[in-house]
């Protein structure tokens, strides 16, 4: 079975990613998202298949003094579940947490499948603008979408 790798952020980016729930059977599949404690659940649900992440929201002024800090740790920490799972996919609904990881696995040879997120129906996501120009496929939930990212696919709504 071929290792894929479902990654997103905390929210409305992981609720997109389990939107994707029925491919995990198909696959050697592990999840990596923020630790919060709504998400602490995943780990009893998809038993040894989910790893954590430092929630890293940059919201907040004091958030934004950290953000960076944690950013880092999150790379660090993605260098080091890639090269513990090796998947062969990445796949990402985004955002900030899954950026790194995107990176990582390019950089290694690893497919990077990234969906531009539902939120955006007329504006490029941040993390978004950086995976398209590396990604395998990127796919669009909104045919407007098509107009910034013209080499994308769409792929319709994940809900």
């Amino acid at each position: 079975m071929k290792k894929v790798m479902f990654i997103s952020s905390t929210g409305g980016h992981l609720d997109e990613l389990m939107q994707l729930k029925s491919m995990f059977k198909n696959y050697d599949y592990h999840i990596v998202t923020e630790k919060t404690k709504s998400n602490l659940s995943l780990a009893k649900k998809y038993k040894n298949r989910v790893n954590y992440l430092i929630y890293g929201s940059y919201t907040t002024t004091l958030n934004k003094f950290t953000y960076p800090f944690k950013l880092l740790l999150n790379t660090l920490k993605s260098l080091y579940l890639y090269i513990k799972i090796r998947p062969k996919y990445i796949i990402s609904t985004g955002a900030h947490t899954a950026g790194p990881m995107c990176l990582i696995g390019h950089i290694f040879g690893s497919k990077i499948i990234y969906i531009e997120t539902f939120a955006n129906s007329k504006s490029k996501s941040k993390t978004g603008k950086i995976v398209y120009k590396f990604a395998d496929l990127f796919i669009v939930q909104w045919e407007s979408m098509l107009e910034l990212y013209p080499n994308a696919i769409y792929g319709g709504w994940i809900f």
